[in-house]
């Protein structure tokens, strides 16, 4: 690895001194600039706020999550990302730690009112032998609904849910629920303190392959109520992405509206969310395909409670880190074992490798995508603190016993239940929390992950950056005025320029732990057309070296693992950099990312075992280095 020119660490002793905020930037103080007006906040165009939420939160709407016993509605999902106090299903009472800025409830496009009617026992369900069983059981509560959860993913899965059982979009039960979603929605949402998307999630699966995507609303209900969701079952829906990218299009044509999807869970798709050859149905990835999922997806959300999809060690050996929170043995419904021959296509990093070989090829890069968090939690609780993780499911909200077992639904078994992740988190930079003002800055892609922390960061890349602009008072003004912003793309190489710059800064969650190090993830073409890598650390913490091989030590830890506790006596409260690639090359088609480290903490599993008393299971993790990654900027060379 190389240390670039950058700036030394801040001292996180120093942090009230040479700290200030400018709006929720926070920068490092310096010597008053020259500016052309008195107020340097005057007329300010760039965004100077970050706003944290969940775009991918499941309630008892969707058949999963009631199936497993879920009963909080929509609207108590609501009040909870507010910051209000809530009884949770399985009657403990819960509340974060602070409220979230956003929140899109993304219940599932596919079977809208089935769950409440099971429940009821109507007639239509209970004609149905399946229907009358799943009724009586899932009645039951406890494992007895769980199994019924298990069996409705698994035929829906695998396309086999019984006749009378599946609802469609022209269904009055359907209907009513949509109706019910885009409702609450507004009436939730209030512009400038929190806002309430209008979501769902379209829930595509080849034979139990993850091929999903939330779709997400700019507008309101007056718009999004007058068209029901793209389900993933025929004759109403389809599972072929290419099918929901025409349907987004329509709604815009028809309607006059705005609307985007997120991918999630490559990892879970054993090999078929990236293709870069054919679909998974064997159609050729063409102009078309790649246009239409650069139009419609511009964002993915990387990490979440199934799995962290940003790098896998099989295809970043040399990359330390890369080694998190992975889920890689199975496809969704673990009906079909992992192979390594699949990773490639399934995680970002690679992704974001191949989309640039795809672009030299046929002109688009299908896989320009911004990176966000979020939950997928099916509890109606948006819950990603690793101290108050409220599990996948209300089949695993804490209890002494959540940790144990496998949670496998098929015969794949090598995942348990203290495998879940407490994550993620959407951080965007935005001039306002309204959903136009985030909607468009996921548009730009002007956003970045966090696996559950409030950590703010900011990354600028140009071609003129210098250290001496760390130090501005103005860190934000510089960065946009000398550059573009995470999302963004260089302008062309200047002839007296011999490689871009960075402009890099992190501040730790002020609830969280301090930072172990930054680090850019640099991708490119190299000679022969072919996909490279690598890893830089950029800037760290605690004086420490690197070694003769490039590689920087560990930060160390401070965890007490009987007592669940850490403290902040390592690490940086803040660190910040310029870095110039000292390996760039103008003919090369490449993209950057920030990848932002903090020091180890406890993991949710530690938490537990310190509440409940109870063991750590063997082979579970009791600390975690929680993480950010920034939308790529890219270069691309003339001609």
């Amino acid at each position: 690895m190389f240390r670039a020119t950058s700036t030394q660490p801040f001292k996180g002793s120093q942090l009230a001194a040479v700290v200030i905020a400018v709006g929720l930037a926070l920068v490092p103080a310096a010597a008053e600039e020259e500016t052309t007006a008195y107020s340097p906040y005057a007329d300010r165009e760039y965004p100077t706020q970050v706003f944290f939420g969940d775009t991918h939160l499941h309630t008892s709407f969707s058949g999963d999550a009631g199936a497993f016993g879920n009963r909080l509605d929509i609207a108590e999902a609501y009040k909870f990302a507010r910051g209000e106090q809530v009884t949770a299903t399985t009657g403990q009472q819960v509340q974060l730690s602070r409220p979230l800025d956003f929140l899109v409830v993304a219940d599932h496009s596919d079977g809208m009112g089935f769950i409440p009617d099971l429940i009821a026992g109507t007639p239509n369900i209970l004609a149905v032998p399946e229907g009358k069983d799943w009724h009586e059981r899932i009645n039951q509560g406890g494992q007895s609904a769980v199994g019924v959860a298990r069996e409705i993913i698994g035929l829906f899965s695998q396309g086999k849910m019984p006749e009378g059982l599946t609802y469609s979009p022209d269904s009055p039960a359907y209907q009513a629920a949509w109706a019910t979603t885009v409702r609450l929605a507004d009436e939730y949402n209030d512009p400038g303190k929190f806002s309430a998307f209008i979501g769902y999630e379209w829930t595509s699966l080849i034979l139990g392959n993850n091929l999903h995507r939330v779709v997400i609303y700019r507008d309101g209900a007056d718009v999004a109520g007058q068209m029901v969701p793209f389900t993933a079952t025929p004759p109403h829906g389809s599972p072929n992405p290419r099918d929901l990218w025409k349907w987004l299009a329509n709604y815009e044509a028809t309607l006059g509206g705005q609307v985007m999807a997120f991918a999630h869970n490559g990892n879970l798709s054993n090999g078929i969310m990236f293709p870069i050859d054919k679909q998974y149905d064997g159609v050729a990835i063409d102009k078309a395909y790649v246009d239409q999922r650069a139009e419609w997806e511009p964002v993915y959300e990387v990490t979440q409670i199934k799995g962290d999809g940003e790098a896998h060690p099989f295809l970043s050996p040399d990359d330390s880190f890369a080694d998190f929170e992975n889920w890689d043995v199975a496809n969704l419904d673990q009906s079909q074992p992992k192979t390594q021959e699949m990773l490639r296509f399934e995680y970002a990093r690679e992704a974001l490798k191949q989309g640039l070989a795809l672009e030299a090829k046929l002109g688009t890069n299908p896989y320009k995508f911004g990176m966000i968090g979020s939950t997928d939690s099916h509890t109606s609780l948006a819950t990603p603190q690793e101290d108050n993780f409220w599990g996948k499911h209300t089949g695993v909200e804490p209890s002494p016993k959540r940790m144990v077992g496998p949670l496998s639904l098929g015969a794949a078994r090598s995942l348990y239940k203290w495998n879940y992740v407490a994550s993620g988190l959407a951080a965007v930079w935005a001039k306002e929390n309204t959903r136009e003002g985030l909607f468009d800055a996921m548009a730009r892609k002007e956003v970045y992950a966090t696996t559950g922390s409030r950590l703010r960061v900011r990354f600028f890349g140009g071609w003129s950056f210098d250290p001496a602009d760390l130090n501005s008072r103005y860190l934000a003004r510089v960065g946009y005025d000398k550059g573009v912003p995470m999302g963004g793309d260089l302008a062309d190489k200047p002839a007296d320029i011999a490689a871009p710059s960075f402009l890099i800064y992190a501040i730790r969650d002020a609830m969280g732990a301090n930072l172990d190090r930054i680090q850019i993830v640099k991708g490119w073409l190299d000679v022969d057309g072919n996909p490279q890598e690598k890893v830089f650390d950029v800037v760290w913490s605690d004086g420490r070296q690197q070694g003769t091989d490039g590689v920087l030590p560990p930060v160390g830890s401070t965890v007490d693992v009987v007592n669940a506790t850490w403290t902040n006596t390592i690490g940086a409260a803040e660190l910040g950099a310029v870095w110039n690639d000292p390996e760039f090359d103008v003919s090369q088609r490449a993209f950057y990312y920030a990848r932002v480290i903090e020091i180890p903490t406890p993991r949710w599993s530690t938490y537990d075992a310190k509440h409940f008393g109870v063991p750590i299971p063997e082979g579970a993790p009791v600390a975690v280095q929680d993480r950010a990654y920034t939308s790529p900027i890219w270069y691309t060379p003339k001609g």
